[in-house]
């Protein structure tokens, strides 16, 4: 594989560069590299700025507004996002929807909800698991009873991130139980506004309100919005999964958050030795530097081919498992390196403007928060244990 950058692709880098220089505030640059959260209107603020330019959608065929570009570009476009810490488009609507519709949908549904996803007009979350039904999709027990003129959908949806400030789901709703779990399920498109939609908050262990209870009664959804055939939803669900899975790894966000631990060694906090002197913690980080290269690599595989048009197989399971686990070791190691500062239960720490005094340096005041939230990234796109069952599956059995 050539890594070597050409001319046009150093020139595009500057592009880049200079764009994300000029567009990206300030203020949501520095709580994005302090690992604060973002508001709703920061991240619209953002993917505006994004659509604006063209660049809303790295991942969607030209024909629809993707950019059309060529593997170094989408990767060199992740380098410089990662490098400056902007924020990513929020991924249900972009990166897991939008490709679903793409495939799958009518040419009713793309004019409708293509364009809307570019402008940021439609705010998606995903309403997948249920209570007692997580990585096992296929036990969900939402139903959803045909009618006339649509179905009527009955069900409560968690782990929901973003639902309260949603104006679409896309969810999977159990059509047929007289099969096979899998053979019953359909994938369809939910206004969040539609009576009989509530949202109720889950307050995660970094005081943080992401994710949510979505108790849906008697909501009506009309035949329109079904995606593919009824009761074909599982095919549908399984090729967004691959989707969502690839984005999982978050190589050069990574690689940002592993640079950050870096300069943290070379500290000399409080008059001690800096880590850096510390064999057994370096030895840590570089274990965990070498991971993050041979996954870049398999990111590199995974953007060439979805450039080709091949949608994603079992490398995005790799990516998963790798992808989440890196990130959990990373906020491992600031957690570490925080020492008893990481002792503080500081839950706005992840919160600016809150007036309220940080113990400690700036960088571990959010280092307990954050490593509390990083335990979700190995079970949200299906737990790992899932995912090596998966590989397991599709690799080793003859």
């Amino acid at each position: 594989m050539n890594l070597e950058f050409n001319e046009e692709d150093l020139k595009f880098k500057a592009e880049v560069k200079s764009f994300i220089s000029k567009n990206l505030d300030k203020n949501t640059q520095s709580k994005m590299d302090n690992g604060h959260h973002l508001s709703k209107e920061e991240l619209v603020a953002w993917q505006k700025q994004l659509n604006n330019k063209g660049w809303m959608a790295p991942n969607w065929p030209k024909e629809y507004g993707g950019t059309g570009w060529s593997v170094t570009q989408r990767y060199i476009f992740d380098e410089e996002c990662g490098a400056a810490s902007a924020p990513s488009a929020l991924p249900f609507g972009v990166t897991m929807v939008a490709p679903v519709i793409i495939k799958f949908g009518t040419q009713e549904q793309k004019e409708v909800y293509l364009p809307k996803i570019l402008s940021s007009e439609h705010w998606w979350c995903q309403g997948y698991s249920e209570p007692g039904s997580g990585s096992d999709l296929a036990s969900l027990s939402t139903k959803a009873e045909k009618t006339e003129d649509g179905y009527i959908i009955n069900g409560t949806k968690t782990w929901t991130t973003f639902a309260q400030y949603a104006d679409m789901m896309f969810l999977l709703v159990r059509t047929n139980t007289d099969c096979k779990p899998q053979e019953g399920i359909s994938f369809m498109l939910l206004n969040m506004k539609s009576p009989g939609v509530s949202v109720k908050p889950i307050i995660t262990l970094d005081g943080g309100h992401e994710v949510n209870m979505v108790y849906l009664e008697n909501v009506k959804v009309p035949r329109e919005n079904l995606i593919f055939e009824e009761n074909k939803g599982w095919t549908v669900a399984k090729y967004l999964l691959g989707h969502e899975r690839t984005s999982i790894a978050a190589v050069s966000r990574s690689k940002k958050a592993l640079a950050k631990v870096k300069k943290i060694a070379n500290l000399n906090i409080n008059g001690d030795k800096s880590l850096r002197d510390d064999n057994r913690f370096m030895d840590k980080v570089t274990k965990c530097d070498v991971r993050l290269q041979a996954l870049e690599y398999a990111e590199l595989k995974g953007i060439s081919d979805d450039v080709k048009g091949i949608a994603p197989g079992p490398e995005a399971s790799m990516l998963k498992i790798r992808g989440s686990e890196i990130q959990q070791e990373i906020t491992e190691l600031v957690l570490e390196a925080s020492g008893y500062y990481a002792y503080a239960y500081q839950p706005n720490a992840m919160d600016m403007g809150n007036n309220e005094a940080l113990i400690g340096p700036d960088w571990s005041s959010a280092a307990a928060p954050k490593y509390f939230n990083t335990r979700k990234t190995t079970i949200y796109g299906g737990s790992n244990e899932i995912q090596k069952n998966i590989l397991a599956k599709m690799l080793l059995e003859l």
